[in-house]
């Protein structure tokens, strides 16, 4: 079952860039039993290394927009450290139902985030047409502060670095990524960030490596898959259905 579970998980991962956690974690927490500390750490393992495998793919493509990624990551990653060290010093709580509780919510965000998808990208189209001057002097910015919210939702739940990523560039980068180029850049933003963030979570006692292999047997060949789908089927669809999932998901974890 947790074959099964990883190459679902990485089908899906490699066909839209998201459900590396938010999938993953809800899978774990509410299927499997697994404990939210845990769940949460060997998430971001398991979304680091299946990402891995499909941004390989991504690149071979020449989908990655390098710049953009600079951004991110000069956003995310010096948040993760912080988040992870404020953790460490027990200025996080780490019981079982706030971390629930913050895996709740930010499933929630995540499956908002994309039913709004389209509007978001129609608005940040319609700006950057109309005022393109400015567009582009804040894009780099907010494209950095985006990235540290990012840093600091992953490192605390694991989720958001597909489905909230994707929607931010969307309406940050209208016309320069097409959806393909859309789902490759988010998918190696999420890579050292979730390799960051599971450091952290390596250092706490928080992976369990046993879970993780039998996930990963499944998700590699998984997200081979998907990747290699993602420029082919469409998006809007998938995208409709995987918010309606995880909106569902999320209820039942506030429950």
């Amino acid at each position: 079952m947790l074959i099964l579970a990883g190459f679902l998980v990485g089908v899906v991962v490699g066909l839209t860039g998201v459900g590396g956690g938010a999938l993953m974690t809800p899978l774990l927490l509410l299927f499997f039993g697994v404990a939210p500390v845990t769940a949460i750490g060997t998430d971001l393992w398991f979304a680091a290394i299946t990402k891995m495998a499909a941004g390989k793919t991504h690149h071979t493509k020449g989908l990655i927009d390098w710049q953009v990624l600079h951004y991110l990551w000069m956003g995310s990653l010096p948040v993760s450290v912080i988040m992870i060290l404020l953790m460490r010093g027990g200025y996080i709580a780490l019981e079982t139902s706030s971390l629930k509780d913050a895996v709740a919510i930010a499933i929630l965000i995540t499956a908002v985030s994309m039913l709004f998808q389209k509007q978001l990208h129609v608005i940040g189209k319609d700006f950057r047409l109309s005022d393109a001057q400015h567009f582009k002097y804040w894009q780099p910015t907010l494209t950095v502060i985006a990235g540290a919210i990012l840093g600091g939702l992953v490192t605390l739940t694991s989720i958001g670095a597909g489905a909230v990523g994707v929607v931010m560039l969307t309406y940050l980068y209208p016309l320069r990524l097409t959806p393909a180029r859309l789902v490759a850049t988010d998918i190696v933003h999420a890579i050292p960030l979730a390799m960051f963030a599971g450091m952290g979570h390596l250092f706490i006692g928080n992976i369990d490596f046993g879970l993780l292999g039998w996930l990963l047997i499944g998700s590699i060949p998984g997200v081979l898959i998907g990747a290699t789908l993602s420029s082919k089927l469409p998006q809007t669809p998938l995208r409709i259905c995987i918010a309606v999932v995880l909106a569902l998901v999320a209820i039942r974890l506030l429950a």
